[in-house]
């Protein structure tokens, strides 16, 4: 389908973005637009952070924390992974489009009637009544998102990240705003569903406004019923996904309490923060990229080591970094009153590291419709979690043993995904290795000599910056004198972006 823009006729397009440029530049440029918009999303995240959590207490973001994880496995069953589905399909037409559309409004709405009468017991669960009324606000949040499904996934056919980054930052500068204004008015656990909700809605306006396609008054089943196949496996496979990844909220509000929750809520935050801000720099891009080279596995090949090793150079540092300085952020950030929360951030990011990486192995299974494969992967690593974290949390008592045994599986799990690879397109284990352990071991000593010159340092502040300063200066100049191609590539479209130079396929020496 040739790429269009406008109304209900604008369609889909084709993986190519409304740019021109080589597959090579229009990644990059995908990739530096999602750098951008993550680093603006992060700050405003980290500064609205700050300030919430000085406001309000481990229990009241214990209150929200514990309906992550519905809230999280509804938004993946909004759409079934028709979304996914359509990026990895090169001869969508309209009719695919505008089924899934229609298929996402209506599972939005069977959805938030079925949340609406499960609140009740959703409250009986964690013995906290209060929790009704809050799920029943929270959980509107999938009426105004399911209606943006198509068109973000429109945006990401297209490598049309600029402005998916402009809604996202405009969203979360609206929603944190929103946050503090009612956390400053005494509104408790109320000021960040607000904050939430504030977001979907601004989030759900702007995508609208910027994606160039719109729904068609038509509905038809085949479509989706051709789709189906695909998109069930992603489905599933991401609500594993969300259970993985929130399971150890469950425990620990079922048999802990909402105190324990926001402490790991918070530190979890922060782990995200830097996560985030890494995976998403290449996600946007990953999955489309990938499923444009999936006739040519050999170019794949070349271009999945491109990013796992761009993945592990930004991912390693920040990471390990945040690890590095979490006594003096969690304090001088939200005061000693989180200090609970300085051992659960630094195992999490542990963890924190190897998620980029095990996205992109996930994402090149579903670019090359091995959906199943990734079903299969996920429930399998689900089941493994769940009954070593139960068998853990019986045995032991506090929560270390489960975050313990929580990070080492899914730090293990990379060599899973990495027996897939090798079949699919020839990624042996020592190409993984190599890839990862050069930034791994670059990262670790730069943290170690950071952590060893801001020893001395008694001022917080002090030390703070002595910890980056010194990290980040070792791991930049262990790279550079290291002649490492992707590190110097990267510097040198950092530089002609910002001299406005067009960078061309002959700088660097490795092509996608």
């Amino acid at each position: 389908m040739k790429e269009t823009t406008g109304n209900s006729n604008g369609g889909s397009g084709s993986g190519n973005s409304g740019s021109g440029g080589t597959l090579k530049q229009r990644t990059a440029r995908g990739i530096a637009w999602g750098a951008a918009g993550n680093v603006l999303q992060q700050a405003l995240s980290l500064a609205a952070g700050i300030i919430l959590a000085r406001l309000l207490s481990a229990d009241e973001y214990g209150m929200v924390g514990v309906l992550a994880i519905f809230t999280a496995i509804a938004a993946v069953l909004l759409d079934g992974g028709f979304a996914a589905a359509l990026i990895n399909r090169q001869d969508a037409t309209e009719e695919h489009y505008n089924a899934v559309f229609w298929f996402n409004v209506a599972m939005g709405l069977g959805l938030y009637a079925i949340l609406w009468i499960a609140a009740p017991y959703i409250a009986a669960f964690y013995r906290l009544p209060e929790l009704t009324a809050l799920a029943r606000y929270v959980f509107f949040g999938f009426v105004l998102g399911c209606t943006i499904a198509v068109h973000s996934a429109v945006l990401t056919k297209r490598l049309l990240i600029k402005r998916k980054m402009i809604v996202h930052v405009t969203a979360l500068l609206v929603s944190s705003v929103v946050g503090v204004v009612m956390a400053w008015q005494g509104m408790s656990y109320w000021a960040i569903a607000s904050q939430t909700m504030s977001y979907m809605l601004v989030l759900t306006v702007g995508t609208w406004i910027v994606s160039p396609w719109r729904p068609a008054w038509q509905f038809a089943a085949a479509p989706l019923r051709q789709m189906l196949p695909f998109s069930i496996k992603v489905a599933l496979t991401n609500i594993f996904n969300q259970i993985n990844q929130n399971v150890l909220t469950v425990l620990l509000g079922r048999f802990y309490d909402a105190r324990q929750v926001g402490y790991y809520t918070q530190g979890s935050k922060w782990m995200t923060m830097g996560s985030s801000l890494v995976n998403n720099m290449v996600s946007g891009v990953s999955q489309p990229v990938l499923a444009t080279t999936a006739a040519e596995p050999e170019r794949q090949l070349r271009a999945f080591r491109k990013m796992l090793r761009f993945q592990a150079m930004v991912a390693m540092p920040v990471m390990l970094g945040i690890a590095l300085i979490a006594p003096e952020l969690i304090t001088l950030a939200i005061t000693d009153k989180w200090s609970a929360s300085v051992p659960i951030l630094q195992l999490l990011c542990l963890w924190g590291a190897m998620v980029p990486i095990n996205n992109l192995f996930s994402s090149m299974a579903v670019s090359r419709g091995d959906s199943g494969v990734y079903l299969r992967n996920t429930v399998a690593l689900g089941c493994l979690q769940v009954a070593a974290l139960l068998t853990v949390g019986l045995l032991h008592d506090g929560i270390g043993a489960l975050l313990l045994t929580f990070v080492a599986i899914n730090i293990a799990w990379v060599g899973v995904w990495n027996l897939y690879a090798r079949r699919a397109i020839g990624m042996r284990f020592r190409f993984t290795v190599a890839d990862i352990a050069p930034f791994a071991g670059a990262a670790a000593v730069a943290v170690l000599l950071g952590w060893a010159a801001a020893r001395p340092i008694a001022s917080l502040w002090l030390a703070l910056a002595v910890k980056v300063a010194v990290t980040a200066a070792a791991y930049c100049a262990t790279l550079w004198m290291a002649r490492v191609v992707i590190f110097r590539e990267a510097v040198q479209f950092l530089i002609s972006t910002i001299l406005r130079k067009k960078p061309t396929d002959n700088e660097g020496t490795t092509t996608i």
